[in-house]
């Protein structure tokens, strides 16, 4: 028996507005600028959310040095 997927029955909004540019063909430099713009928006929520974070839990340069020397992993069971 095949691999049942399950399949979006509707796009998901960011999807749909995308689709609206399929229509239009574009350079291969305008394609780059345009993955750029989407990085750089991602990128840009990615830091504000960062930004949140920090602010939120007071972290500063002295957290990141005691993240440094923290061992994380657990150990696996076998």
């Amino acid at each position: 028996m095949a691999a049942s997927h399950t399949v979006p029955t509707r796009l998901s909004n960011l999807q749909s507005e995308l689709l609206k540019l399929y229509a239009y063909n574009v350079s291969d430099a305008q394609l780059k600028d345009i993955r750029k713009m989407l990085a750089d928006y991602f990128a840009g929520k990615i830091d504000a959310e960062m930004d949140q974070l920090w602010e939120a839990n007071n972290w500063d340069d002295t957290t990141i040095e005691s993240w440094k020397s923290e061992h994380m992993r657990s150990k696996s069971s076998q």
